[in-house]
């Protein structure tokens, strides 16, 4: 076989030919194996219609492939009926014209054609071209199409991750290593782009780290969320809502079906029970119903390192961490200390000397736009809430209100995800 490039359309559905020429079938379908280990995966034989059978050829009893038809090595052939087994692919059938992930991109792209080269003795799946010209040409006969060269938009095989749920008796599973790679965002993008058993395989991809499948949840917008919760039982979506922000669980759990709520609230830690129901109990357009309640709270006497070391000891999400809250000895909020000032002051400094007196703070039933006010005037990133007392109740951080302020059609990410 000569070295080249060669389209998969080119070949499916063409003639299969012996050694003499003479037609034995047709080429149904090109078999490839996934390897990890492999960056370009090998084409290991065809799946070949003859008799009205499906048969399998072993790429070792093909000669030659090109556009239009593949030929054998022989004239005879013993062939066994065409079975899948694990890690193998049909790139008719499982690869062209369905979507695949560009982890380069963190992108959605259909395969409108999948690109062949001969190297090292083999055939290999190089990459894929997405363009709607890709497309157009499989709608072509055979004898009008032409093998040109590669489309600007040609992305490599070594940059997809294609999705294999589909395929019957599969093993394979989208490489988790590779997802997890991107920011929870840009999978709930993936997500909320792909059809719903796309989306299914994207999150059991994930799932495998229950921190980061959290944290695609908290990113994937309402009709979503409830989508890929709906068919999971209740303690499977308890399980979800423990690992999320105390506030975006509360947010979720009210939108569950009313007769799940308390079931999936009851299969939480008493912990997370304790702060999903306190933060139930505010208006949702008011502080205290989009504040978090995890925050990091020490005395204003205390130094720096002491400050650092509670830091480190709480459970609050490193990207949430923004400031430290001080109290006085009745508890009440008296200042506020930024991770900056942290990193900049010396270990035995006392809080106190670092801290802004005069930092501003609401009560929980402050309406949205007066927090927005606030925290724009003030240039914060996150905003103490504070009970009748003013002792410290929770944390509204900047992307909460964003999330809120900013127009719904805005918030609409998905079709980013797309190409």
């Amino acid at each position: 076989m000569p070295d080249g490039v060669l389209h998969l359309s080119s070949l499916a559905g063409s003639p299969l030919l012996d050694s003499a020429g003479e037609r034995l079938g047709r080429v149904d379908d090109l078999v490839a194996r996934l390897d990890l280990a492999d960056p370009l995966p090998p084409v290991i034989g065809l799946r070949a219609a003859i008799g009205g059978r499906l048969l399998f050829v072993p790429a070792n009893r093909i000669a030659r492939m090109e556009p239009g038809g593949a030929h054998t090595s022989t004239t005879k052939l013993n062939l066994a009926q065409f079975e899948r087994r694990p890690g193998e692919i049909l790139l008719r059938s499982d690869v062209l014209g369905r979507s695949m992930i560009n982890v380069n991109t963190a992108r959605l792209v259909r395969a409108g054609e999948v690109e062949l080269t001969h190297q090292d003795g083999a055939w290999r799946v190089t990459g894929i071209d997405p363009s709607l010209g890709a497309r157009f040409r499989r709608l072509l006969p055979h004898r009008l199409r032409s093998e040109q060269g590669a489309h600007p938009g040609f992305v490599p095989w070594p940059e997809l991750e294609p999705f294999v749920g589909h395929v019957p008796t599969s093993r394979l599973r989208l490489a988790h290593r590779r997802i997890a790679a991107l920011h929870p965002a840009q999978i709930a993008d993936l997500v909320e782009a792909a059809s719903h058993e796309e989306g299914e395989e994207i999150l059991e991809a994930v799932g495998q780290d229950k921190e980061l499948e959290a944290d695609v949840f908290e990113e994937l917008d309402d009709e979503h969320q409830l989508e890929f919760l709906d068919q999971r039982s209740d303690r499977e979506v308890a399980a979800v809502l423990s690992r999320m922000a105390s506030d975006d669980a509360a947010d979720l759990l009210l939108e569950i079906k009313q007769e799940r709520r308390l079931p999936v609230l009851d299969l939480m830690p008493l912990a997370k029970q304790r702060k999903i129901k306190g933060l139930l109990g505010y208006n949702p357009s008011t502080a205290g119903g989009v504040m978090s309640p995890d925050f990091v709270a020490v005395p204003r006497e205390a130094t720096v390192a002491t400050a650092i070391a509670a830091a480190r000891a709480h459970d609050v999400a490193s990207d949430s961490l923004y400031a430290i809250l001080l109290t006085n000895a009745d508890g009440a909020l008296s200042g506020v200390v930024t991770a900056g000032q942290l990193i900049r002051a010396a270990a035995d400094q006392t809080l106190d000397s670092l801290a802004d007196a005069n930092a501003p703070s609401v009560g929980a039933e402050a309406e949205i736009p007066e927090v927005a006010r606030l925290m724009t005037d003030y240039n914060l990133i996150s905003l103490p809430v504070v009970d009748a007392d003013a002792r410290p109740i929770g944390v509204v951080s900047v992307d909460d209100i964003l999330e809120l302020t900013l127009p719904e059609q805005w918030r609409r990410r998905y079709g980013l995800a797309r190409e």
